[in-house]
């Protein structure tokens, strides 16, 4: 089954050797995103809650690039530079999640691209 490539201008662009999203059947894989706000192409300081709104803006752009929207999302995983942010990052994750909820894995990690303090990626199902 040939995979489509999803682009868009709307979220930061690839950073290394990978695609911004991948369709494959009736699934849309997105990379990692990261808090980088794409018309400046720079991570912003202020509070995690900040940063984690670009993460799910983001996310929303690229699954809206290629036909769906964050409600079908089906599985996300949140890396955290530092695990106490956890409640504050999980506040804004509902905020942009409605029931039913998607599959979630949330981690801490020693560390992320740039510097970052908060990536989620996510597989949405193409209806």
């Amino acid at each position: 089954m040939p995979k489509q490539i999803i682009k868009t201008e709307n979220a930061p662009g690839a950073i290394g050797p990978y695609s911004q999203a991948v369709v494959t059947g009736n699934l849309l894989f997105t990379s990692g995103q990261l808090p980088i706000d794409p018309a400046t192409g720079k991570i912003p300081g202020g509070a995690i809650e900040d940063r984690a709104h670009l993460v799910f803006k983001n996310l929303d752009a690229i699954a809206r690039a290629a036909g769906t929207n964050l409600a079908n999302a089906v599985k996300t995983t949140v890396y955290l530079a530092d695990i106490k942010d956890f409640a504050a990052v999980n506040q804004v994750y509902a905020q942009y999640f409605k029931e039913p909820f998607p599959a979630r894995s949330a981690f801490q990690v020693a560390a992320l691209p740039l510097g970052a303090d908060v990536e989620v990626e996510a597989i949405f199902q193409l209806i």
